[in-house]
């Protein structure tokens, strides 16, 4: 049995071109989406967005490499690649980033180490965490 499970692990989720999924998407594996996704994605894998890809929602991921399209917040616990096809509208909270030229992004970006200290787990300051930075910030 554990032979099957560690051969589950090594694949990958797809979402082809032309297929559109409203909805709340998680997994625990890697993925690739290449269609249309109007919703929230988790996984604790690995990423990526294709060519052909478009999100409308908020994502979060191990690590990403982006080629197409995203419309809402990023949050990457490693590595965040924006590969110079894509265009992304929102913020970003990331461990680390690569940005080759012509790829296209517009928002703010919390990344490093800060970032660990900053955000709870789900990649959201709590209002206690946001009020204790102020507190230090102004003393």
């Amino acid at each position: 049995m554990a032979k099957n499970v560690m051969e589950d692990a090594s694949l990958v989720n797809q979402i082809k071109a032309g297929t559109h999924i409203e909805g709340e998407v998680k997994s625990s594996g890697d993925m690739r989406i290449d269609g249309t996704l109007k919703g929230k994605i988790q996984t604790q894998g690995k990423l990526v967005i294709g060519p052909t890809g478009k999100i409308d929602g908020d994502i979060s991921c191990q690590n990403s490499e982006i080629h197409g399209v995203i419309n809402g917040k990023i949050t990457v616990t490693e590595l965040l690649s924006l590969k110079s096809s894509s265009k992304l509208l929102g913020d970003i909270v990331v461990g680390k980033l690569a940005i080759e030229p012509g790829a296209q992004f517009s928002g703010s970006c919390v990344m490093g180490n800060a970032v660990k200290g900053l955000y709870n787990g789900n990649g959201h300051e709590t209002a206690k965490e946001r009020n204790e930075r102020k507190a230090e910030t102004v003393a």
